[in-house]
Formats: structure tokens, sequence, C-alpha cells
């Protein structure tokens, strides 16, 4: 079957090989630009390596008005069917509907739950136990579409969002568009309809969303935390210096006033929250410098009793 891939990163690269493997023509790829003078994108060197049209645009259209030249150039790739692995670009209607076979697409959550970008982070913080990935039919809403297939995977209770993505969601979306594929190829792919009813969208978690209330009590501090590992990363602010917290576990301390640092050791940082269970943080970071949180809090005068600053009033 011949697929244009639409995407970028070591997903879209992994999907790539995986389609390749399986006996399906890349027609053309297409990933954003990459950074002058930064490392090239995998997906994007793939389709270099093994000499495969691919086409970087900055964007696909401008205020609803597409780009004739881009458009042109992946009609001209003839495709049967698109797969979109980990994109960030709009993409038009005009596109996605050019393909006989329309297109489909891999979500990192079991749809509808967590629509949006974010959905990893927020099946944490939202406290989830179990997640998975969907490929669905690609319509103009926003991951709205049918649902082809989906798989489930656990989350465990100290797993951060590299760890669930990278041990599970990664290799389980691969695995799951080479299926789909195939079900496709072969007329069997179904299309489910998404029931509104289990809905839930969640807007981007980046920035600085991620600042801490410790008056919450110690498991959602913990979810939040996790969630957050390490993009864009849950902070806080104690002796004047904001730090991003990382590689958080429940601890058995009790006792204390919110935000207050209860222990440091070769362990790591035990804060307490609101309900008085406290979590333990191994890492601490300012921008990219990450030190063992012990090494951190001596070198800046950190000791037991110091109290993490809560969030300014709304």
């Amino acid at each position: 079957m011949r697929i244009a891939l639409i995407g970028q990163a070591p997903f879209g690269a992994a999907v790539f090989e995986r389609l390749v493997e399986d006996g399906h023509e890349i027609v053309g790829v297409f990933t954003p630009p990459e950074r002058e003078g930064g490392r090239p994108d995998p997906l994007a060197q793939a389709a270099r390596d093994a000499g495969i049209t691919l086409v970087q645009p900055r964007r696909w259209q401008r205020r609803g008005v597409v780009d004739e030249e881009v458009v042109a150039q992946y009609e001209a790739t003839k495709p049967d069917l698109n797969v979109m692995a980990f994109v960030t670009q709009i993409i038009p209607s005009r596109v996605l509907d050019f393909p006989p076979l329309n297109t489909i697409q891999y979500h990192p959550s079991i749809l509808p739950r967590h629509r949006g970008r974010s959905a990893i982070n927020h099946a944490i913080v939202q406290g989830d136990t179990m997640t998975g990935v969907t490929i669905f039919w690609v319509d103009e809403g926003i991951d709205t579409g049918p649902i082809l297939l989906q798989r489930s995977c656990p989350i465990g209770p100290d797993s951060t969002i590299n760890e669930v993505y990278r041990d599970h969601l990664f290799p389980l979306g691969v695995e799951t568009m080479s299926e789909a594929v195939k079900l496709v190829e072969a007329g069997q792919a179904p299309r489910h309809v998404q029931n509104e009813a289990d809905m839930t969208y969640e807007g981007p978690w980046e920035g600085d969303i991620a600042r801490i209330d410790w008056s919450q009590d110690a498991q959602t501090v913990h979810n939040f935390i996790r969630g957050s590992d390490r993009a864009p990363g849950a902070w806080s602010v104690v002796g004047g210096e904001r730090v991003t917290l990382l590689g958080s576990t429940r601890s058995d301390h009790t006792g204390g006033a919110a935000g207050e640092v209860a222990a440091i050791d070769s362990t790591g940082m035990t804060i307490v929250c609101g309900d008085g269970q406290s979590l333990r943080v191994t890492t601490l970071a300012v921008g990219r410098d990450r030190q063992p949180a012990q090494d951190w809090a001596t070198a800046h005068s950190i000791e037991a009793g110091a109290v993490f600053e809560p969030p300014p009033a709304n």
C-alpha cells in the first residue's frame, strides 16, 4: 500500500521503519522544518537515507488558506493512505481527505478520554491507573474521529510521563499502528463512533502551569509531580530559588506544615503536603542543571524545616 507518513521525532521514525518492514511503500514523508544547526529529525533522516520524497513545510496553511505549493508536492506522491505519527501541525482537510483510504492517526490515550496534545500528562496528573493508545480516523475535530483500534497499558504508582511513554505508549503505538494499517489494507478496519458522554478534553500542559500547591493532599501532589516529569517540570520556590522537582515517591513520614522539608538524606528530600502526609523527591533542577536533592540542598543551605512557598492567591 502507498502511504504518506506525516509526523516527526523518534516515534515517527519507528513507525516508518515498521511500515517498511511490513512491506508498505512510503511514497512521501512530511515533517516540520528542522532547526538550523540542530540535530536532524529522526523521521526526516530516515526519509533521506531511504531516498524518499521529503517535504518540510513551515505550515500547511495560513489563516485557513492552504499553501498550494506544499499541497501540490503532497498530492504528487499519490498515497492510498495518510498515516499521522506525532503530528503537531494543522493539516488541511483537503490533505486529510485526499487519499482513497483517508487518514489515520495515533493518540496516546484511550479516546475519548484525554483528547488534546498533553494526554499523557493529564492521565498521570489525574491519577489514572490505566491508559493506552488509540488509532483513529481523522476528521476536522481535535481527536474526535471514529476509532479504528485501541490497546491499553498500566500506569504504575510511581511512573512518570517519560516512563509511561518510553516503556508502554511508544512501543505499543508502533505495534498498534502496524496492526491498524494491515486492517485498512485488508478492508477490515472498523469505524467506531466515539461516545461523547465519556469525553474529556484538557489543554496543553506546558509553560509555567505546573507550579505545585503544597496545600493539596500528598497523593494529588505526587501525581502532579510525576505527571509533569520532565516536561514541563513541576516546580516550586524554596529559599528564594525556583526549582523543578523530579522523581517523586510517597513517604511514610507524617506531620508538619504544608510545603515543609521534613528530612534530607541520600534517598532524597521529604516534603509535607496539606493532609500531613508526605512525599520524597530524588532530584532537584534549576534549568537543565539537575542534581541529587541532597547535593542541591547542601549547596543552597537548605535544611530540614525549610518551607516551599505556596503559589500566590488568585
